[in-house]
Parts: structure tokens; sequence; C-alpha cells
């Protein structure tokens, strides 16, 4: 089976100054992999790379096969990205929001339709659909700009932090929403400081610094890795990205 995304030697410099180097890293179809790290590490510079809204300084991009910086159309077309700060237009309601981006994407319009219809019930959204997202609450634009990304079928799904600002319920929806994703056969990749989330729902996690890819692997393996049998996945993080001590 393919691999879902593919990053190799990717490298990304503002300025002289590196906020992702060298970095090696595979996400598997059909999983949800959470990409941790403190501030700064490189993870939302990452995903944008991958977005097609970041050229990489050098390095490689592979999504599903497709070469991302020769054929990034083509990446982009089974690729969606949402990111921490919901963006929408405030005056068009959730149906309207939907079948426009469904049309940028190219779906028909009663496709597009029907699947905004489907997805606006599955997020608990469908009462609202005629009102304007001026009005929404945090939790509401977030879950709107999720059935966004979804609205062309994505097959790679990628969120920055998208349990910030949500209430408990809400949350718990959206992670719902995740994880039934990818029992259909999606593959999710997210980011959050949340790390009682990431344990709790990713097949994989992978952990970085500086750019740089840490450790990787499922709860156990990073357990194995930090020496610590029973620890909580904040324990591990804290220890492994801990600076160094001279």
């Amino acid at each position: 089976m393919t691999d879902a995304l593919v990053l190799s030697r990717l490298n990304k410099t503002f300025g002289g100054k590196a906020a992702v180097a060298d970095l090696d890293l595979t996400v598997r179809s059909g999983e949800l992999y959470a990409l941790l790290g403190p501030n700064g590490a490189g993870k939302t510079t990452t995903l944008r790379m991958v977005a097609g809204l970041l050229a990489p300084t050098s390095g490689s991009i592979s999504v599903f096969g497709i070469d991302a910086l020769r054929d990034p159309a083509a990446a982009k077309a089974i690729t969606a990205w949402a990111p921490d700060e919901p963006m929408l237009y405030d005056r068009l309601n959730p149906m309207e929001y939907l079948e426009f981006v469904a049309g940028l994407w190219g779906v028909d319009g009663k496709t597009a339709r029907a699947k905004a219809e489907e997805l606006l019930k599955w997020l608990g959204l469908w009462e609202e659909r005629a009102q304007r997202c001026e009005g929404f609450s945090r939790g509401m634009k977030q879950k709107t700009a999720l059935a966004g990304a979804l609205i062309h079928d994505p097959k790679l799904l990628m969120l920055d932090e998208p349990l910030t600002g949500l209430d408990a319920a809400m949350a718990r929806q959206v992670k719902d929403v995740l994880q039934e994703r990818v029992r259909q056969g999606g593959t999710v990749i997210l980011t959050t400081h949340i790390l009682e989330v990431a344990e709790r729902m990713a097949d994989r996690i992978g952990i970085i610094q500086g750019g740089r890819l840490l450790a990787e692997g499922n709860l156990e393996e990073l357990r194995a890795l930090g020496g610590r049998s029973a620890a909580s996945l904040e324990d591990l993080f804290l220890q492994l990205t801990e600076p160094a001590t001279v």
C-alpha cells in the first residue's frame, strides 16, 4: 500500500534560520498521526509545505505517490489543510460556504449540495445552515472549516490544533468525526498541544524539535525509547524535548 505522506530531507529556512531541517517523515495510509513538538518546532511550517502554501528550501514531498513539488495540483486535489484559525467568508452561511469551496475543487453542484448536507448533519450544523458565519462561535466556525476541508473528500486531511478553543462537547464531536474518518479509510495528520488527545487517538506519534524528528512510534514504542514502561505521553514528551544541560 502506498504511504500517504513521505517527506525526505525536507528543509525550510527563513532569513538563514532553519525552521525545518533535513526532516524525514512517513505517514502510513489509513492512520491518524499526531505531530507534536514545542512552540516553534516546525510543525505548522511542515504542514504548510505539504499543503503547498510554502515552498521548501530543499527536499521532497510525496502525497500518495504524487511528487507534490513537480505536480502540486494533483497533490492538492487529494489533500486538505485546516489551519488553527478558521478561515471563512463571514457573509456566507455554511451551505453557501461549502458549495463555494466545492466549486473551487470542481465538484459538480448536485454532488456538492448532497455532500454539504451530509457534512453539516454529521457535524451538528444542519440547524444553522442558513445563518451567516459571522455570528458563529469559535467552535461552530471550527466545525464549518472542517466541513470545508472535507467537501472534496480528500485522502489526506491535515489539521493544525483542531481542538483549540472548543468546549468539551464540541471537542468530543470533532474527535469522533476524525476517528470515523480514519475508520472509513482516510488518513489524518494533526498537531495538538493537548497531549492526552494524541495519547488516546493517534495510531502513531512523531515528536519534532528544531525542525528535526526526535522520536516516532506508538505509545509503547515511545515508552521503550524513553526507557519508561509506564510513562504517560506528557512525561515522555517533556523528557525528549527538555533542553540539554551542560
